[in-house]
């Protein structure tokens, strides 16, 4: 263990629209919008239990296309649930596509309407 206790408050995803990335992250996947202040640009909170997801509508630096198919070969975030099939069962409800995990674990890898990887694991 670190001696500095390092826990992870929050990741930062960059988009193209607040408003399109809100509707992923609260209508798909339920993640609850959290008070943001003013930061001189668009962007919303995300509050998971004690940390955050923050998204910031800013100017992509990083490409959108030719990433790989499957998100556990890119950068991503991982998040855990209690279940993964309600998960699943919400993004093959609105569509969104996803690759399982190729370690065997009850895993998923799906992407968000910018390309940003996501992985979404079941808690053992």
């Amino acid at each position: 263990m670190s001696k500095f206790n390092f826990t992870l408050h929050h990741a930062s995803l960059v988009v193209s629209d607040t408003a399109a990335s809100l509707k992923f992250y609260c209508d798909v996947l339920d993640m609850q919008q959290t008070d943001r202040p003013d930061l001189g640009f668009p962007g919303a909170w995300l509050q998971l239990g004690a940390q955050q997801i923050h998204l910031l509508e800013l100017e992509n630096p990083d490409p959108t296309t030719g990433r790989p198919d499957h998100g556990g070969r890119d950068r991503h975030v991982a998040l855990s649930v209690p279940d993964l099939e309600p998960v699943r069962e919400a993004l093959d409800q609105n569509g969104i596509a996803y690759t399982l995990s190729k370690s065997g674990r009850k895993a998923l890898f799906c992407r968000d309407p910018d390309g940003n990887a996501l992985e979404l694991l079941q808690r053992v």
